[in-house]
C-alpha cells in the first residue's frame, strides 16, 4: 500500500528482456538518488510511476536496485519499457502518516494528456481516462497519475474517453516526473480504492 506522495524521481538506466519474445517482461534496473535506498531490502514493495514492483537486488554502492516487471504489467502500464525517469515511493508502514490517499500500486488505466500548461503559479493538467474509468471519477476525489495523489477538478464525460482536470502545485511540478508531460503523453491511472469499493457494495445490493 502507498499514499501517492512521491518520495524521489529514479531513472532507469537499463532494460533487459527475461526471455526470448514479447511473452516474457524485462529486468529494470533503476537509479535512485543518493540515501534514497538507505532502509530498502530485498523483496520490498516499491511503487514505480505508480506501479507497485518487487526489489529483487539491489547494489547500495552504486544506488541501483533492480526489479521485473511481468508482460502483462508492461501491456497494462506506460513508461517502464525503456530508460527514463520514474516517480519512486516506498511501501506504507503502519504507523506512518497518510498524507496523499490510500494507493494500491495497481494501475486501473493508461491516460492520454489532453493538455498541459501554466495556470497562474501552477500547472493545469488535463488527461483523458478510459471510459471504464469515468464511474470512479468525482469531483474534489482522489485519483493516482504516475503515482502522484492529486485531486479532481473537473471532470466531462465523453463518447471516447472521460476527461479530467487537476492542478498541480509548483512542489508537485519540482518534485515528480509530472514536469516532462506533455500533450499525447501516456500516463499510468489508478482511481481511488474506496470508490471500487463502493462500486462493488452497491452492485451486490441491487442484486
Amino acid at each position: 500500500m502507498f499514499t501517492g506522495i512521491v518520495s524521489g524521481i529514479g531513472q532507469i538506466v537499463a532494460v533487459q528482456a527475461l526471455g526470448a519474445d514479447a511473452s516474457f517482461g524485462n529486468a529494470l534496473t533503476i537509479e535512485a538518488p543518493a540515501g534514497w535506498l538507505g532502509n530498502s531490502a530485498i523483496g520490498d514493495s516499491i511503487a514505480l510511476a505508480g506501479a507497485c514492483m518487487t526489489i529483487v537486488s539491489i547494489d547500495a554502492a552504486h544506488r541501483r536496485f533492480q526489479v521485473e516487471v511481468s508482460a502483462e504489467s508492461l501491456a497494462a502500464t506506460s513508461g517502464l519499457g525503456a530508460a527514463g525517469e520514474v516517480n519512486l515511493e516506498k511501501a506504507l508502514r503502519a504507523g506512518d502518516r497518510l498524507d496523499g490517499h490510500l494507493v494500491s500500486g495497481h494501475v486501473d488505466g493508461v491516460g492520454t494528456v489532453t493538455r498541459f500548461e501554466r495556470a497562474g503559479e501552477s500547472w493545469l493538467l488535463e488527461v483523458a481516462a478510459p471510459n471504464v474509468l469515468a464511474r470512479y471519477l468525482a469531483l474534489k476525489g482522489s485519483i493516482a497519475v504516475d503515482g502522484v495523489s492529486l485531486t479532481v477538478n473537473r471532470i466531462a464525460d465523453g463518447v471516447a474517453a472521460c476527461t479530467f482536470s487537476v492542478n498541480l502545485i509548483p512542489h508537485t511540478v519540482e518534485h515528480t516526473t509530472l514536469r516532462g508531460l506533455a500533450v499525447g503523453r501516456r500516463v499510468n491511472l489508478e482511481v481511488d480504492t474506496i470508490a471500487r469499493y463502493v462500486e462493488r457494495m452497491l452492485a451486490a445490493r441491487s442484486a
